[in-house]
Order: structure tokens, then sequence, then C-alpha cells
């Protein structure tokens, strides 16, 4: 008997070299990943890992260590202080909107909104997605700084990751 195969989908693109299985949820994709090591510190110093291992779907723009290491000296360690977890946890909902807005839906919006497309983060706050007119997405955030998205499309079984190379932060 012949074996059944699956519908083919894109190949699911690896994270810092290391293969990301579409098939697992954020966290444990996202701990594999040696370049978001800070991210996933971070997402467990503020107690959200149950929720991104939950059914979502999320799609989560995540900064790589480099996007940390940009923030000013001690950001990082203050932020990771357990009387900062409020504020910890604000600043890691902001990377994160409801749904499973992969680079073609995120691409339509923009175009459907005349270059711009506003996301509402599950922090409250909102992002700018444009087009960077090379085929890529950079996104806005509540500061004016801007992170541009450097692997789209990471897949996961409860939504999609785009990796970004800074860190968005809210007004």
């Amino acid at each position: 008997m012949p074996e059944e195969t699956m519908p083919t989908t894109p190949a699911n693109p690896s994270v810092g070299g290391a293969a990301m299985d579409a098939g697992k949820d954020i966290v444990t994709n996202a701990s594999a990943a040696p370049n978001l090591s800070t991210l996933v510190a971070a997402v467990k110093a503020a107690d959200l890992v149950a929720t991104l291992q939950g059914a979502g779907p999320f799609t989560v723009f995540a900064p790589t260590d480099d996007a940390f290491a940009k923030l000013p000296a001690g950001t990082v360690d203050g932020l990771l202080k357990p009387e900062m977890k409020a504020d910890l946890a604000g600043l890691l909902t902001y990377h994160v909107v409801a749904g499973n807005v992969d680079a073609a839906a995120l691409t339509q919006q923009i175009e459907a909104g005349g270059g711009k497309a506003t996301l509402t983060t599950v922090q409250g706050a909102t992002l700018t997605a444009m087009s960077d007119g090379a085929g890529g997405i950079t996104l806005t955030d509540g500061k004016g700084g801007t992170a541009k998205v450097t692997t789209a499309d990471v897949r996961q079984s409860n939504g999609v990751v785009h990796v970004i190379d800074s860190v968005l932060m809210p007004k």
C-alpha cells in the first residue's frame, strides 16, 4: 500500500543555525535557537512560557540576542529582576500580535493600507509595518525606533515567528 504524503509546505527557515520544527510551539523552538537565548530568558522571567505554549495562534516578532545587546547597558539585566516582571511582560507582549500573520498576509495588509499596516499588539499598543522596498518588512515602534524582519515565516504549531534585528519599544 502506498504511503500517504502530506501536502508540501515551504521548508521552515532555521534560526541561528538551528532547525525549527513547525510541529513544536513557539517557546520550544525559540529555546533551540542559540541566537534567541535572551528572549527565552526574558519569557521565562516574565512568566509567559505557558501563554506562548498555548493554542494561540500568535505572531511573534522575536528580537535576537544582538537586538537585545543594542539596548543601553544594564537594560536587560534590570528588566530581568523580579520587581520588573510587569514591565518585562509589557515589553514582551508588545512583540506579539494575535493571529497567524505570515509575511504574505502582512504584505497584503501593507499594500491595502497604502504602504503601511497598523498592528495592534497583545500589549495593547500598535506597531507600524512597511515594506523596505527590497521585499523585506520593517516595523516602527511607539518611540519611532525601527526593526527589520531578518527571518520571516518561521512556522510553529501555535503561530508564526518573524525574527527581528532590534527590540521594539512601546511609547
